[in-house]
């Protein structure tokens, strides 16, 4: 597993291997995601600061799998009525999973997350 740190703070962590956390933390989308998402009301990310990558720790471990397993009891984000257009169940599964070790503001109004 890694996390995606920024300015010395721990923000999500991933379970994939390094080369593909690398990939999906740095993409476009994610970045515009986690330029936009704010925690406090501070945006998680400026756009320039680095994005470090780096391997998890036991307590950030231990976060994603308690996180997850509240999913699955749950069934919020692994119910599979929720793939669309074909897609089939195994593509579902070979997604990594992230999870955000910081609390994510909750967006009321599209405009005041893009001011």
């Amino acid at each position: 597993m890694f996390t995606l740190e920024i300015e010395g703070t721990a923000v999500a962590v991933i379970n994939s291997d390094e080369a593909s956390a690398k990939d999906l933390f740095t993409c476009e989308g994610f970045k515009e995601d986690i330029r936009t998402m704010t925690s406090e009301g501070k945006p998680l990310w400026n756009g320039t600061a680095p994005l470090i990558i780096r391997a998890a720790n036991e307590d950030e471990i231990e976060i994603f799998e308690d996180a997850l397993a509240e999913d699955d009891g749950e069934g919020e984000f692994t119910d599979d009525k929720h793939h669309a257009g074909g897609e089939t169940d195994d593509e579902d599964e070979d997604e990594a999973d992230i999870v955000f070790l910081v609390d994510i503001d909750e967006a009321d109004e599209d405009d005041e997350a893009d001011a």
